[in-house]
């Protein structure tokens, strides 16, 4: 399983050509079978039904039918090893069956038949093709499913997380609002003695001096002790934002990317402090990016980059999809820029540098870093 998963990570154009090699490799193959000497124009058509997986991922439709259209050269030519799987044609059919929407599937499954039917020389090899074209064709849907499954998977773990950071949340504004009304009472209480006692103090002053001392020493002990109970509050208040509240920071991320298969980290530079709402948003931004990734993008593969520069942090979550399933991120990406423009940052949306999938970059300035004690 764990090669399974380091070659899904691999980037989609090596993939493609570790593809395309094993294809013409496979092709090849029965021209080393006999000792004698092939014509070479029978190289034409093998090449022609291999070298266009390279293009696969961008244009599978194109590829399959380019495919399609060059296999019965290689017969039309003649006096050639006999080739007894196409195995171009097999990776073209799989990819048009994971990548295509239904109706261009279906739309390639009538070209398929009436091409093979011309181009078949007798019931048995039409028979055998098409029987190749169903089994390669059904795994890439089965192929779809599985990846909607872990897809969904994915998505419904992100969900559940949020949903209980959010319960957490209202815990915490709870009990903050029980301690300011605790806070309120020791306060109302506190000052109400100290106004009482002060408003006498002059007239005992000039009557009674002992009153006057003894009104000084009232106060004094009246504010010592809402001293002392604010101080038990304000700790009581830090302890309930550090048990109840989450507070996501840098630290997290990487269990966070660790809950996305197909993500990686990568960290740059080096680490500086941040204020506690840079951390917060650096986290969101990453958070949400890895859900349009799950959600939207169909990407294999996904890297989380965090370059500290200078004073600031950028972060960029780029992926390789070839275009997302159903819907898009658009609410996302608004609220990544939002969290960004927040901090003081800039948020960009865009192609990635490589042509295919998305990427997002984030900067980050390192704001006013929080001093404890």
């Amino acid at each position: 399983m764990a090669l399974l998963d380091r070659l899904r990570a691999l980037p989609p154009p090596l993939v493609d050509l570790g593809l395309t090699v094993a294809v013409l490799a496979a092709q090849l193959a029965p021209f080393t079978s006999a000792d004698r000497a092939w014509p070479a124009a029978l190289l034409l058509p093998v090449l022609a039904a291999s070298l266009p997986i390279l293009l696969r991922c961008r244009f599978p439709v194109t590829v399959m039918l380019a495919i399609l259209v060059a296999i019965p050269f290689y017969d039309i030519i003649g006096d050639g090893p006999n080739q007894p799987i196409w195995y171009g044609w097999m990776v073209a059919v799989y990819t048009v069956a994971y990548r295509s929407p239904a109706l261009l599937r279906l739309a390639t499954v009538a070209v398929t038949a009436v091409g093979m039917l011309l181009a078949a020389g007798s019931v048995d090899t039409y028979v055998r093709g098409m029987a190749t074209w169903v089994a390669a064709y059904a795994l890439g849907r089965v192929a779809v499913l599985t990846r909607q499954q872990s897809l969904a998977l994915q998505e419904r773990a992100m969900r559940l997380e949020r949903e209980r950071e959010l319960a957490a949340e209202r815990a915490a504004q709870h009990e903050r609002a029980r301690i300011a009304r605790d806070m309120h009472d020791i306060l109302a209480h506190a000052v109400s003695l100290m106004v009482v006692q002060a408003e006498s103090g002059p007239l005992a002053v000039r009557t009674r001096p002992e009153r006057a001392e003894a009104a000084f020493d009232a106060i004094a002990a009246s504010g010592r002790d809402a001293m002392g109970q604010l101080r038990r509050m304000l700790g009581l208040l830090k302890g309930t934002e550090g048990e109840l509240r989450p507070q996501p920071t840098l630290d997290r991320i990487p269990e966070l990317v660790d809950r996305v298969s197909q993500a990686t980290l990568v960290e740059t530079g080096t680490r500086l402090e941040l204020s506690h709402d840079v951390e917060v948003a650096a986290y969101r931004i990453v958070q949400e990016s890895l859900t349009n990734v799950v959600k939207h993008s169909g990407a294999r593969s996904a890297e989380v980059h965090l370059a500290w520069e200078g004073d600031a942090l950028r972060v960029t979550v780029t992926d390789d999809g070839c275009g997302p399933l159903v819907g898009d991120g658009g609410q996302g990406l608004i609220g990544i820029r939002e969290r960004a423009a927040a901090c003081g940052g800039h948020a960009y949306f865009g192609p990635a540098p490589s042509g295919r999938g998305f990427q997002v970059t984030v900067r980050l300035p390192r704001g006013l870093a929080e001093v404890s004690g």
